[in-house]
């Protein structure tokens, strides 16, 4: 499903795609060519945050869990193995996804002025970007199916910071709101795989995959934390 949003949604956009439309006074190298081909990003990542969840919450719902923590007792390894097994997987099969949006949206846009090449500057490190922010979403998705050991609230809760939290902030007074959505995960996660980052909207590249990395790093202290203190 991620790879059918990358593809199927960034193809279309390429076609849909107009010079007298939103993109269309855009320039040579302004990066209007990523963002059509990477527009299906966060649903994706929703995609792939399900999929960690199911990976994690669904051993909850079907009791096998007790007899994952018989063969392994001391629990945590049960949850960095998970994550090392679907981290790489989604990884590598999102940037594949994302080259093959590129390249389908490339040869739609042969011709126009905000048609972009992989040899350009910035273009493979967007789609490797777009593969590290959905594989870390698949890791959300692990802690979070463990801290709620509940697929159907995990699914939601996930979710609700990738689809609707951003929008929330814009309730916020600006100055507060304009920091705190920089920082959520969707939000840096676009600023990973922008060609060039709006400033007034998005952190820089680095500063964004710091900020993704520092959310798994810290939905997985809450989720080890969970596994050694439960009871099941």
């Amino acid at each position: 499903m991620a790879v059918l949003f990358l593809v199927g949604i960034g193809a279309v956009a390429a076609l849909l795609y107009s010079p007298s439309g939103p993109l269309g006074d855009e320039g040579p190298g302004s990066g209007a060519a990523l963002t059509l081909a990477l527009s299906g990003t966060n649903l994706a990542a929703l995609a792939i945050g399900v999929l960690g969840v199911l990976i994690s919450a669904g051993e909850y719902s079907t009791g096998m869990v007790r007899s994952t923590f018989t063969a392994v007792p001391t629990r945590l390894p049960v949850l960095w193995a998970k994550c090392l097994v679907f981290g790489p997987v989604a990884f590598a099969v999102s940037a594949v996804g994302a080259l093959a949006s590129f390249s389908i949206g490339g040869a739609t846009l042969s011709g126009e002025t905000i048609a972009l090449s992989l040899g350009d500057a910035g273009v493979l490190r967007c789609l490797a970007g777009a593969g590290l922010y959905l594989s870390l979403v698949g890791v959300f998705g692990i802690a979070v199916g463990v801290l709620v050991r509940n697929s159907a609230g995990g699914i939601a809760i996930l979710a609700a910071v990738v689809l609707v939290l951003p929008g929330l902030t814009g309730m916020l007074p600006s100055s507060v709101g304009d920091t705190v959505g920089r920082f959520l995960p969707s939000a840096a996660g676009q600023s990973v795989i922008a060609l060039h980052p709006a400033a007034d909207s998005m952190v820089s590249p680095g500063v964004g995959l710091v900020t993704l990395v520092a959310w798994a790093v810290a939905l997985l202290i809450g989720a080890a934390y969970r596994l050694r203190r439960s009871d099941i």
